[in-house]
């Protein structure tokens, strides 16, 4: 037998033990009469079916009509784990095809949820799974109209910073219809999507800006919008200006930074004429966020594959070492997110009725944020802070940051990583930090978090004044030359204040601007963009868009009218209502008529 034949004989025997565990696990929900039980029973089979039986079945030639396994649940969840182990061994050695990696996927992930509450034999599971495929490489690979199979992530983050603890091999949900997402369900299949690029996506091309000390080059066809270059350094990105970037509006290294922050590759520069564009390229751990409604943020050069299982080919000028995943389905650009989650309003689970203040900080990534800018910008301006920072390590950011985000009641990172609250207190030994050293760190300290755009709601900036006051005055406490601070003391705990929270209080409320009125032309009258078409668009409708073409531009509308026109006949565009028929028929008129200006 040759290797081919072999691997898809062990690969029909995977998916033919799948259809009879997913059969089993009907039989035994029909049987029961627990609720609890016959739901969670139902699940396994559901996931059996749509993400094992119906990959592998597509790929080696239709499903066919098997018999159930027999056993307990117990046992069935046993020939799970097994068929999850073959399914991985048979994965390293064939590779693929993409079908393989999906159902591995699911057998992976569903072999450690069958003993979720058994914290032993769930780390055991995850051992021997990442044991079996050490060999390869970190990979995300695109699935014919399907998942992106992820392989040997090494890290794998929510939006917040906290560890998503992926398993070898995932299955990331690029629908936007998985019901667990981040992870895939196999609703792709159920709702169709497909994988294929835009006809109308915004074109792949290189511009080069150049100012005095910094040039910047930018590719409108690989951004995401994500507007950490023009929430950072506004008067350098100018939304709704031509153009767009201003390489002499901001400082270089403002400039830089934004550069580097940019999620989605398409920006990058070099200082003064020298080839250093590969600066935007740092040297990072290779990591994946979860990004809130939005894409899947890629950095530290994970390789990304085609569905062939060959580089992903990349717009001029985008980085390897980061970019952006569409996690909607509806990006133009596929597989790179292009920013149409916020025009098609793509949004994860409503969070928590009641979140911490670490989460609506947004997490160790916001309050990386204001740390950076705190000990990167404001620290070297101020003599009486650089003296007392001058020798810190150069990771002083992450650890203050980990620190903020375990007091306010995120994971313990800071105790994980660094040691705890003793950790913490050997740094204030014997420094002997003075009063105006503690009045300057609380006052920069929030004049970095307003830098970064932290929550500015008055009951979110009450706790965190309170907790820089309190903090820094304990601080001054420990520093003083000869005192003892009391051992093995915990973490402090931070929480609203007076339980004080944003959604208890009825909000000042703000009056909406009036819409304009909008006075329609006769049948015979003649047709102009300024007058009778560029009205009918609002300024909501011009920002949803602004990432494709502008709304406002007589030369960008009549480039695109019929790719609008359709969307407007199918009541798509815009996302909060439809226009009525006589409106639409003014821009069929005005299409029709040429696109007079």
């Amino acid at each position: 037998m040759s290797a081919v034949a072999g691997a898809a004989a062990a690969g029909r025997d995977v998916l033919e033990r799948a259809d009879a565990l997913a059969r089993a696990y009907e039989v035994l929900a029909g049987a029961s009469d627990d609720a609890k039980r016959r739901a969670a029973l139902s699940r396994a089979a559901g996931r059996l079916s749509a993400s094992v039986v119906r990959p592998l079945g597509a790929a080696l030639g239709g499903a066919h009509d098997g018999a159930p396994a027999d056993g307990t649940a117990e046992q069935l969840a046993g020939a799970v784990h097994e068929l999850a182990r073959d399914a991985t061994r048979l994965r390293v050695g064939v590779g693929g095809p993409p079908a393989l990696l999906e159902a591995t996927a699911a057998l992976q992930d569903l072999a450690c949820q069958l003993v979720y509450e058994d914290e032993e034999r769930l780390a055991a599971r995850r051992d021997e799974f990442a044991s079996l495929q050490a060999p390869l490489a970190s990979s995300i690979q695109s699935s014919p109209d399907g998942p992106y199979l992820l392989t040997n992530a090494a890290r794998m983050t929510d939006r917040l910073g906290v560890s998503l603890e992926p398993l070898p091999q995932m299955a990331l949900c690029r629908c936007g219809a998985s019901q667990l997402k981040p992870w895939c369900d196999g609703s792709h299949s159920v709702i169709g999507f497909r994988a294929a690029k835009a006809d109308d996506r915004v074109a792949d091309r290189l511009d080069t800006y150049e100012g005095q000390h910094i040039t910047l080059t930018d590719n409108r066809g690989t951004c995401a919008h994500s507007g950490f270059c023009s929430d950072r350094a506004p008067t350098a990105f100018r939304t709704g200006t031509e153009p767009f970037v201003a390489p002499s509006g901001a400082r270089a290294d403002e400039i830089a930074r934004a550069a580097r922050d940019c999620p989605s590759g398409a920006l990058s520069y070099t200082l003064d004429r020298r080839d250093t564009t590969r600066l935007v390229d740092e040297v990072r751990e290779p990591s994946i966020e979860v990004s809130l409604d939005g894409p899947y943020r890629v950095v530290g050069g994970i390789a990304l594959l085609d569905a062939a299982g060959t580089p992903e080919p990349r717009n001029a000028g985008a980085s390897l070492e980061h970019y952006s995943l569409c996690r909607c389905g509806k990006s133009q650009n596929k597989p790179f997110c292009s920013g149409m989650h916020w025009y098609t309003d793509f949004h994860d689970p409503e969070p928590p009725e009641q979140p911490t203040l670490f989460e609506w900080a947004g997490g160790f990534p916001a309050l990386l944020r204001v740390t950076r800018r705190f000990y990167e910008t404001h620290v070297p301006e101020e003599p009486l802070l650089a003296t007392l920072f001058g020798s810190m390590s150069p990771d002083h950011p992450e650890r203050v940051a980990a620190w903020l985000g375990q007091v306010f009641g995120g994971p313990p990172a800071y105790s994980d990583r660094y040691g705890g609250y003793e950790r913490m207190i050997s740094q204030h030994l014997d420094k002997g930090i003075t009063l105006q050293q503690r009045a300057l760190w609380v006052k920069l300290l929030s004049r970095s978090a307003d830098d970064v755009g932290l929550p500015a709601d008055a009951e979110f900036r009450a706790a965190f004044s309170a907790y820089l006051e309190w903090g820094s005055r304990i601080a001054v406490e420990n520093s003083k030359p000869g005192v003892h601070p009391p051992p093995r003391m915990p973490v402090p705990r931070w929480w609203w204040v007076c339980d004080a929270t944003p959604w208890s209080r009825t909000h000042a409320a703000v009056e909406a601007e009036p819409e304009p009125e909008i006075t329609l032309p006769g049948p015979d009258e003649e047709l102009s963009f300024a007058q009778h078409v560029k009205p009918l668009f609002r300024q909501r409708d011009r920002d949803s868009m602004r990432f494709a073409f502008d709304l406002f531009s007589h030369d960008d509308v009549s480039a695109h009218a019929d790719a609008i026109l359709e969307r407007l006949r199918a009541g798509t565009m815009p996302c909060d209502g439809s226009w009525p028929p006589e409106r639409v028929a003014v821009l069929e008129r005005w299409a029709a008529a040429g696109a007079p200006a």
